[in-house]
């Protein structure tokens, strides 16, 4: 801290020490401003960072604000403390306990020159003068521990001459120059002198000479053996410096595996019959998330707290670690579900488990954020379940940081940024708008950079708001949007099904402005899908800028950007971008982030976790995501759009598979969810599984065109037999999977998911030969058509005359060479969902096609779906409430 001469003179003797032996050394200089705070923050970061193996504080701190030298001091890790000046250090050293501490440098190197002698130090008198805690006090306890017979002295000894005399070794740290006179010395003794002190002396250049705290050319006379000053002590200390920052990585690399965490796992205690989801949540007591964050190797600077059991996770740990290879990435996905779901959550929780708790293994799970929609719906949570959750699964359920509230914040400001442009034009001339939008303060007009970004877009290279033309200012200040092009939407994160159509602008000072709009669900918004899509805060920006909310009366898009709200959609999202750490039952780590509608957006997790919790893995870890809704739609769209723009590449495909839903697909009654399941998925039926294999094999052939390894995870319910499970193993085994394994995570946690995390670890280091499914250069009706033979069956596509309409006016527009996002119901391979198993033949219709540009893709709509779900008679929220005792959720989720 601060710029004094004398520190930065030992600071460069260490630095030019550490580079002679080949040690990384840095100097950390703050300035003489820097608060006690600021140095604490440093020493903080320090201590938590592994790639730094020792640091020193050197003192004085040199700064004009009050600083606690000892508060400093002892905030160092004692693990790093390789000065030896903390309590902690001093105290192990006081004790005996050399072996375990750091010992202060000066007084290691004077007894590393005692040692040099040949002088056996056990059984002889020796004197130190001095008692600091830097030298003098540590100095006795040395001596002490080495079998000396130990005397010290100081400013109040009042003997100090006759005490110096029966010393056999002295060791001399008063800071007085020349106070130990040579002839208090006694013959042959060993003079260690620690004093650097500063005498008048006329013959010099600067005026002075340095001399110790013994009168050395008296003393040399007697001793035996002495130090000069200077060149004795000084770099013996800084030697010992060296020699303790070795050791400590010595102890490091012995403590600590490299590339491996040391964490703490929770042991489950499992119940049979298994409790309900909430109730085994609650019944775990999770590690505090700032453990689990120091765990995974992240620093406190890269940590935001956001109570005991989650926190956010700042982006620059990857500039931090961008050279750190990444680990190995296994996509979670499932054959065509039942409305019940098949347990992708689940299996993901669970599978991580198994290769963190149990094979030890660096491993993170990145899973999407639910929406409170289907929380007080009729899905429940997203938390995975049983004995495989991300916990506590009512913060993951409910508000967790704020992500969701954020996107309907800023999705909205668009909404109302719309509607009041058109106001605004429709009632104001070109000049009154323009001195609205550009106002003059203070006689100066002046444009914002976003302003200058739309003058650019209409080829206006002008940046002086007095230059415009008439007809430039009227290109300016007119976005003349066609209120029926409109595609931009207000949303909220509920399930209210009447407002699935409305009329706005009924008020009296709308002045009859009014249109049908609607409203949808938060997750559905393209600002979602920015946020997954983002690879950092500037690249989000740069997404929300191109989002197309409508077209001009001319046929032009009208983006973000046109209408001015970039920055304050940033602004609104800063902190949503950064990727939200939790914990699973078992300990192992978890990042929510991002939760995309799987139909008209991609349902994958953020690109952002996926990178940070590649790098925090390492290269021989494992990161494991989840794609929504089956493979046809989930993994399709997590390979041609997520790994796209991510460019990342997976390893493995986990495809989760179920007894019930391949019943279902061979022929079984429907399944509804709240309705007993008929009697054919609870008693063994090995014929409708067999006929029900035929969605199994197209999923796995789905997986495999991709050039990825399939393990299949049978997710076995109680209802289910042996001969079922093994004929689903059998199947899939013959349709080409890697392997497929029976697992029993959802009633044993981790433990259940053993077979399939070590069939993972095996295909991970299968070939793995990854490719687009097609080229996003060739023609929208191509890519389609593409997708829908390739990944569904169909035998063609149609196009609808809407569809054929947005063809031409998105290839016109410039957005023809995006990929496709298909939206078309989950419960089928093809667009109805009545159709199982594996149809074929069938022409897939589709109605529309509509653009997130933002994103980056196109979404053709495939049959009716609803972006906002209704409440169905019997919500969830009847079943959650308020503990009256501890304050704390129950019900079911």
């Amino acid at each position: 801290v601060g710029n004094r001469d004398d520190s930065n003179l030992y600071i460069n003797m260490k630095l030019k020490a550490a580079a002679e032996i080949g040690i990384s050394a840095n100097h950390i200089k703050l300035p003489n401003t820097a608060t006690e705070a600021d140095v604490l923050k440093c020493i903080a970061s320090l201590n938590a960072d592994p790639a730094v193996h020792g640091f020193i504080v050197q003192l004085p701190l040199d700064s004009d604000k009050p600083i606690n030298t000892e508060k400093i001091t002892n905030a160092v890790a004692p693990e790093k403390d390789v000065d030896g000046l903390s309590s902690i250090n001093a105290g192990k050293l006081s004790r005996g306990d050399l072996g375990d501490c750091f010992i202060p440098c000066t007084p290691k190197g004077c007894m590393e020159l005692i040692r040099q002698t040949g002088v056996q130090v056990a059984g002889k008198r020796a004197v130190v003068i001095g008692r600091s805690k830097i030298v003098g006090a540590p100095m006795h306890d040395l001596l002490l521990w080495n079998n000396a017979t130990v005397t010290t002295c100081h400013s109040k000894t009042s003997t100090l001459a006759e005490e110096v005399g029966k010393a056999d070794i002295l060791v001399v740290a008063a800071g007085k120059a020349e106070m130990v006179k040579g002839e208090w010395i006694k013959p042959g003794a060993i003079v260690i002198d620690c004093g650097i002190n500063h005498v008048p002396d006329s013959t010099k250049a600067s005026g002075k000479r340095v001399v110790g705290d013994v009168a050395y050319s008296t003393a040399k006379e007697k001793a035996s053996y002495i130090t000069p000053v200077p060149g004795g002590v000084g770099p013996m200390t800084v030697a010992m410096l060296m020699q303790s920052t070795v050791e400590s990585a010595q102890r490091f690399l012995e403590k600590f595996q490299p590339g491996k965490w040391t964490i703490q796992y929770n042991q489950l205690t499992l119940k049979m019959p298994v409790p309900s989801d909430i109730e085994i949540s609650q019944s775990c007591v999770p590690k505090p998330i700032h453990q689990v964050a120091k765990e995974v190797g992240l620093l406190p600077d890269e940590v935001e707290l956001y109570g005991q059991t989650k926190a956010k996770v700042q982006l620059s740990v990857l500039n931090r670690l961008k050279n750190q290879p990444d680990g190995k990435y296994v996509v979670v996905t499932g054959i065509t579900p039942t409305p019940l779901g098949e347990g992708k959550s689940t299996t993901t929780v669970g599978l991580v488990q198994a290769l963190g708790a149990h094979l030890h293994q660096n491993v993170f799970a990145c899973v999407r954020q639910p929406s409170q929609g289907p929380t007080f719906g009729i899905k429940g949570g997203a938390a995975g379940g049983g004995y495989c959750q991300v916990v506590p699964m009512e913060e993951f359920n409910l508000h967790l940081t704020g992500d969701i509230h954020a996107i309907t914040a800023a999705n909205n400001l668009v909404a109302a940024a719309i509607d009041a442009r058109i106001f605004h034009e429709l009632t104001q001339s070109d000049q009154a708008l323009y001195n609205r939008l550009v106002p003059s303060v203070s006689g100066v007009r002046k444009f914002s950079d976003i302003q200058i970004r739309r003058l650019q877009k209409l080829g206006i290279n002008k940046t002086d708001p007095m230059a415009l033309t008439k007809e430039e200012v009227n290109l300016f200040v007119r976005l003349d949007i066609d209120p029926g092009t409109i595609t931009w939407q207000r949303v909220l994160d509920t399930n209210d099904r009447f407002l699935r159509k409305i009329t706005i602008g009924q008020s009296p000072t709308e002045k009859g402005f009014s249109r049908t709009a609607q409203f949808d669900i938060t997750v559905s918004s393209e600002i979602m899908a920015v946020l997954a899509l983002a690879d950092g805060l500037d690249d989000m920006k740069k997404r929300f800028g191109r989002m197309v909310v409508a077209s001009s009366k001319k046929g032009q898009p009208v983006t973000a950007d046109d209408l001015g709200v970039t920055g304050a959609l940033a602004v609104l999202m800063k902190d949503a971008v950064k990727p939200n750490l939790m914990q699973t039952l078992e300990g192992t780590p978890v990042f929510v982030h991002a939760g995309p509608f799987a139909n008209i957006a991609h349902g994958n997790s953020s690109v952002l976790a996926d990178r940070v919790a590649l790098k925090l893995v390492g290269k021989d870890g494992f990161v494991v995501t989840e794609a929504g809704f089956g493979a046809d739609i989930g993994m399709e769209k997590f390979f041609n759009i997520k790994c796209r723009y991510s460019g990342l590449r997976p390893h493995v495909v986990v495809l989760v598979a179920t007894v019930r839903a391949l019943k279902m697909h061979g022929g079984g009654p429907a399944v509804t969810a709240g309705v007993p399941l008929p009697k054919e998925y609870i008693e063994e039926n090995l014929q409708l599984v067999a006929k029900g294999c035929s969605n199994l094999n197209k999923q796995i052939q789905n997986a495999r065109m991709f050039g990825v390894p399939v393990v299949v995870a049978v997710n076995a319910f109680k209802t289910d037999t042996k001969a079922e499970l093994a004929l689903v193993v059998q199947q899939a085994k013959e349709a080409g999977a890697f392997d497929a394994v029976e697992c029993t995570h959802w009633a044993e946690g981790g433990k259940g998911a053993l077979a399939l995390a070590r069939a993972v670890q095996r295909a991970s280091q299968a070939p793995s030969n990854f490719r687009f499914l097609y080229n996003v250069e060739l023609p929208i009706v191509d890519k389609i058509r593409l997708i829908a033979q390739q990944v569904y069956g169909a035998r063609d596509i149609e196009l609808l005359p809407e569809a054929q309409e947005k063809v031409a006016l998105y290839t016109k527009q410039g957005f023809g060479n995006l990929p496709i996002c298909m939206a078309k119901t989950h419960l089928s391979l093809s667009h109805d969902p009545e159709q199982k198993g594996a149809p074929t033949g069938f022409v897939l219709p589709i109605r529309d096609i509509r653009a997130s540009v933002g994103a980056g893709f196109l979404y053709p709509l495939v049959g009716t779906m609803s972006t906002m779900p209704g409440l169905p008679t019997r919500p969830c929220f009847y079943d959650i409430d308020l503990d009256p005792v501890s304050g704390g959720v129950n019900g079911l989720f």
